[in-house]
């Protein structure tokens, strides 16, 4: 480890880091613009600038340069000063004074750092360059005037996305940043260039003009628009959310979101919920809560009532429901609502065993049934990284644009149990096998099939470096699938046996993608904060909160336990989920063991203490061993990447992008 000299502190720093990382080590904060840590290095904004000592009696760009046994680094001497002041000088000569009227003020680097870094005044007066707007979607705002060049946008979508849509056009003064023929950026991540654009000239479309940030109370929060369970900062102001931004999380989400997750918010003030409705002669009238308790009470279901749980419940929600129906006698739970019935006896046989940060040291992959793209975006950005490390990707399913590259095998199930030589002989030769099990791979002998694979290519091994590695991986789509599988939301038929238990009351937490028709002779108790499907189709609506409006456990496909803060209130009458089965079990006269959100939450936690530590859950090593055959054609469950949920259903937003962007529609403009 060379050893340094920075502003006559020496220290050791790794090999391979570079002067910038050097300074960080040291407690230095180095100006940059273009230098990002998951992005290659560009060098090209040149504010970085320090004094190297030995070397040319000139700065130097401290991101490009590696440190080296012997450098007497400077950072505060007269000549860093100065240069750094003339680079911001050079970075203003044609950058618009758009700050009293720019979307990013408050939240600006360049902003920030020409207060600290910069001259007090200006020596250019000539006429500034102007560059036109460019069009880049529904969800990305341009002001290209603005733009500095650092690239951080174009490497993004090149090496984190996998998608070359923005690039560089011409040279000197005339370049210019944008899409390919300005149309929009089409990948599910593309959003995220708006965090990484260090000025005003990438900002969001549908928060533009919304709101300042220090006006906004900023609340920790959990996604729930897919199963990854990203970190994210729900910002409010009052009783509404305006929007979502990314935390960071190395292990989970690094400081990437999806564009669903980012923009789906919009939808918690459409088409909400705010007061009890009961069925009346075919039509459902808004009630009080005591008639519509009173209603569900009034047909006695004694054990024969069953639950059903959504894709975004908390894990609260649903032993509140477990512990209703445990008191009634009934063990009818089931969270699975597109009715799949894979065993969950072991739920090492459906976690993402290797975790998300392990997949990315695989050095063959099998994914089977699942179009990770949509399912999983954030797994999709560790998936490119494990290409580039020499990993060979298999898939079993459709063939759709991958961002990896890999090689199809086919659309059956079938091929699993006739595996191509090329496949055999990479998983014989890896160190660090893994298969992944999609949500389409998982019915029809799927899940069995591929744990026979696991103990064929024995996916569970010790290393050398006395490491244990578990390569078999499930990946669900459902943000309350794996919590829900540790309460014991899973019947051994699926919901299959729920509908042959003929149940007189059947209570829907959030379960919008249920076949009610199959439920006929049921009351339904739609418990939910949307109107979606499963409203229309209930007899007695209660309205409950969203995951933005009440605090709650929430386990990822890696069994990785998070928990999140209450940002903003439900609106009307709508309540927490917790205390409406609370007092739902007022109204049958049986007794649940808790009165507060602390004491719901002790009593999971000593149910299953899992639950009450934050990370990664122990589910052991061990799998079952699988076997038999699997057969019959992959379909993949997302239809539509926009439209997943009922949030994002009635988000104005997302159905712009899935018309726009999925759907090729045309939105005129408002001077058109």
């Amino acid at each position: 480890m060379p050893k340094v000299t920075v502003d006559g502190q020496e220290l050791e720093v790794p090999a391979g880091a570079t002067v910038l990382q050097a300074c960080e080590l040291a407690g230095k904060e180095i100006p940059r613009f273009c230098y990002h840590e998951r992005l290659s290095i560009a060098g090209n904004c040149r504010m970085c600038l320090v004094e190297v000592k030995p070397g040319p009696p000139k700065p130097q760009a401290s991101c490009a340069l590696p440190a080296a046994e012997g450098q007497e680094i400077r950072t505060d001497s007269e000549m860093v000063k100065k240069a750094r002041e003339g680079v911001m000088e050079f970075l203003l000569i044609n950058h618009p004074l758009d700050c009293p009227i720019c979307d990013q003020g408050g939240e600006c680097d360049l902003q920030d750092q020409a207060m600290a870094y910069g001259r007090g005044g200006s020596r250019y007066h000539e006429n500034k360059r102007a560059v036109t707007e460019k069009y880049m979607g529904p969800l990305i705002k341009t002001v290209m005037t603005r733009c500095i060049h650092c690239t951080r946008c174009v490497r993004f979508s090149e090496e984190i996305a996998g998608v070359d849509e923005i690039g560089a056009l011409y040279r000197g003064e005339n370049m210019q940043i944008s899409t390919y023929l300005e149309h929009a950026a089409r990948h599910e991540m593309s959003a995220n260039v708006i965090d990484l654009c260090p000025v005003g000239a990438l900002t969001s479309r549908p928060y533009a003009f919304e709101a300042r940030p220090w006006e906004l109370k900023k609340t920790l929060g959990i996604d729930v628009s897919d199963a990854c369970g990203a970190n994210i900062r729900i910002d409010s102001r009052g009783r509404e959310v305006l929007r979502v931004l990314p935390r960071v999380n190395d292990d989970v989400n690094e400081e990437w979101i999806s564009d669903k997750a980012r923009y789906m918010v919009d939808g918690l003030t459409r088409r909400r919920l705010d007061k009890p409705y009961l069925r009346r002669d075919g039509k459902l009238v808004p009630v009080s809560w005591t008639e519509a308790f009173g209603a569900i009470a009034s047909l006695n279901p004694g054990s024969r009532i069953a639950a059903v749980a959504g894709d975004l419940v908390d894990c609260e929600t649903m032993f509140a429901a477990k512990a209703l129906l445990g008191a009634l006698g009934s063990s009818l739970l089931e969270g699975r609502q597109t009715g799949m019935d894979y065993d969950t006896s072991s739920l090492a046989a459906v976690n993402f065993n290797t975790t998300f940060a392990g997949i990315e040291t695989a050095d063959a992959i099998l994914i089977v049934g699942s179009m990770v793209r949509w399912e999983a975006p954030l797994v999709n950005v560790r998936l490119r990284k494990a290409v580039k490390r020499g990993a060979k990707v298999f898939l079993v399913g459709p063939e759709w644009e991958t961002t990896f590259g890999g090689v199809f095998l086919g659309e059956d199930l079938s091929v699993l149990g006739n595996l191509p030589e090329a496949v055999t002989q990479a998983f014989g030769d890896a160190r660090r096998p893994a298969v992944i099990v999609g949500g389409a791979g998982l019915g029809r002998g799927g899940l069995d099939a591929s744990l026979a694979l696991a103990g064929r290519f024995n996916l569970v091994r010790d290393l050398e470096d006395c490491t244990k590695w578990n390569g078999f991986n499930v990946l669900h789509m459902a943000a309350a699938r794996m919590g829900g599988l540790m309460l014991g939301f899973a019947q051994k038929g699926g919901i299959a046996d729920l509908v042959a238990a003929k149940p007189k009351v059947l209570i829907a937490l959030g379960a919008d993608e249920v076949d009610y028709a199959r439920f006929a002779d049921s009351m339904i108790v739609y418990v939910g904060h949307h109107g979606d499907k499963g409203a229309h189709a209930a007899d007695v609506v209660l309205p409950a909160a969203a995951y933005t409006e009440k605090a709650g456990t929430y386990v990822n496909t890696e069994g990785r336990v998070q928990m999140a803060d209450k940002a903003v209130f439900a609106p009307g009458d709508a309540r927490e989920d917790w205390s409406i089965l609370r007092a739902m079990a007022d109204a049958f006269g049986v007794s649940v063991g808790f009165d507060s959100f602390e004491e719901l939450r002790a009593a999971m936690i000593s149910q299953v203490p899992a639950l009450g530590i934050e990370g990664l859950a122990d589910y052991g090593s061990d799998l079952p061993a699988g076997g038999g055959s699997a057969a019959g054609g992959i379909a993949y469950p997302v239809k539509d990447f926009y439209m997943t949920n009922p949030i994002a259903r009635a988000s104005a937003v997302m159905q712009r992008c899935s018309a726009e962007l999925l759907h090729g529609e045309d939105f005129a403009e408002a001077a058109e």
